[in-house]
């Protein structure tokens, strides 16, 4: 392969992951030719990316970026995948389709978060976190329950209050009520 055609794959892969910061490296294995097309549209469907790439010019082309500890010590025919809405899909999606049978093969390498390596096992450790709208409701709630606790708080005083006054108020018309019969 020419420099000229090396340089070109470089530039449009370090293009393409310019902006991603976390990724996993995947093989697919014996996968066919139609195997390897249901899989993309499969994760397309996702919103997630699968290329295959050479580990050589990867890792020349991604030298500078988070995603080069992925890329540490990996050989063989590998592809990268990324997208979804973030590493937490991405990685839940990447374990349901290992465990798949139309995808025999088709296995985690490793990867990259936050610019620090992942290894292969490291993705079911990922998958099951919660995912960023899991984790906003988890936040959210934590939040509304400061605010029910603090109204419960400020309300528990006056119904006592309240309670109080109308138990005395029973009281004083029973008073009332035997006195005058």
């Amino acid at each position: 392969m020419s420099k000229l055609v090396k340089d070109l794959m470089m530039q449009t892969l370090r293009s393409r992951l310019d902006e991603v910061g976390e990724a996993f490296l995947v093989s697919l294995g014996t996968l066919d030719a139609q195997s390897t097309t249901e899989l993309r549209l499969a994760l397309r469907k996702k919103n997630i990316n699968l290329q295959l790439i050479r580990n050589n010019l990867a890792r020349r082309a991604l030298a500078d970026t988070p995603l080069a500890p992925a890329f540490e010590g990996q050989v063989g025919m590998l592809a990268v995948c990324w997208g979804g809405e973030d590493i937490v899909d991405l990685a839940k999606e990447l374990d349901r389709i290992t465990g798949l049978p139309d995808f025999a093969g088709f296995e985690c390498q490793g990867g990259a978060m936050d610019g620090s390596k992942l290894e292969a096992a490291d993705l079911k450790r990922v998958a099951k976190w919660p995912s960023r709208a899991e984790q906003l409701s988890i936040l959210s709630g934590q939040l509304c329950s400061l605010g029910a606790t603090l109204s419960g708080q400020l309300l528990a005083g006056g119904a006592n209050l309240a309670g109080q006054l109308a138990s005395r108020i029973d009281d004083l018309e029973k008073v009332e009520g035997d006195s005058a019969a």
